[in-house]
């Protein structure tokens, strides 16, 4: 799902790098206005758990992979103007530490993930006002939505991609769109037994489910050189030499590597939280 450098034109990069940069600093501001300081440690622990989660790849057909982005997950727990900050920072921990997605095609994978993504799996939330069914629909059409747009960035770049395989790509996406909808409802199925009636509401999370999310994290984290497929990400699949899979590092250097990462998206999102309440209006005068 990330594009890497090298495959956008730089007029496609440098105009959602002028959408994204804009977008994220107005979404942030408009967080401090709604945020609510018992979220703080529930942003931490679910951007470390989003981290862990794209880490597994799942098989999805045509010798091709998915895997878990976890936009609406984070909407449906955090809120969706949280829940872009915290992907937001997961792809530029993603692109500059792991490599994971270009840096100048980061403003592109914030647009389509973090942005438009969320939007769109946040919308039929709200519309059946919570439901099981508004939950599967948001999270599959937030991961459609992400993917539909990086495949017309890179047709817009001038990408090769032949109508058959891009016909089959389409239909590998939608696959995993019911993945994504599927694993997210059994997530939040997952916190409603720990917390009986969690919801995005002024109730806080408990202690039991900030553990649970940590340890899922860190348990994935670990597993994740067993557990992933080998086979490459669908984006990785339709681009020349974008197979980043041919050399895979030992299983303990991976594991350490997940420890790393969830350990450093979980001090940066718990850091943007504190500083988002913080400057949150009118918080000295509370």
């Amino acid at each position: 799902m990330h594009i890497p450098d090298g495959f956008l034109t730089m007029p496609v990069w440098a105009s959602l790098d002028a959408v994204a940069i804009p977008a994220v600093a107005a979404i942030s501001w408009r967080a401090q206005r709604s945020f609510q300081d018992n979220r703080v440690p529930l942003m931490g622990v679910m951007g470390a758990f989003i981290f862990a989660a794209q880490m597994i790849n799942f098989p999805v057909g045509n010798g091709t992979s998915g895997h878990l982005v976890g936009g609406a997950l984070l909407t449906f727990t955090v809120g969706p103007a949280a829940a872009s900050i915290v992907l937001t920072a997961i792809l530029a921990i993603q692109a500059f530490v792991f490599q994971d997605g270009g840096i100048l095609a980061l403003g592109a994978n914030i647009f389509n993930m973090a942005l438009t993504g969320i939007a769109a799996g946040y919308l039929p939330w709200v519309m059946l006002r919570g439901s099981r069914g508004g939950v599967f629909i948001g999270a599959a059409l937030s991961l459609l939505t992400s993917a539909m747009l990086a495949l017309a960035e890179l047709l817009i770049s001038g990408v090769p991609m032949p109508r058959p395989v891009l016909a089959v790509s389409v239909g590998l996406f939608a696959l995993s769109a019911v993945m994504e909808g599927a694993i997210t409802v059994v997530v939040l199925q997952a916190i409603q037994r720990i917390q009986p009636g969690f919801r995005l509401s002024p109730v806080p999370p408990g202690r039991s489910v900030i553990a649970a999310l940590g340890l899922s994290a860190a348990a994935l984290a670990i597993a994740a050189p067993f557990l992933a497929s080998a086979l490459p990400d669908g984006i990785q699949k339709l681009l020349p030499g974008g197979n980043l899979d041919d050399v895979m590092a030992p299983w303990l250097s991976r594991s350490l590597a997940g420890i790393a990462g969830i350990a450093i998206v979980y001090v940066i999102c718990l850091v943007v939280a504190r500083l988002i309440a913080a400057s949150r209006p009118g918080r000295e005068s509370a």
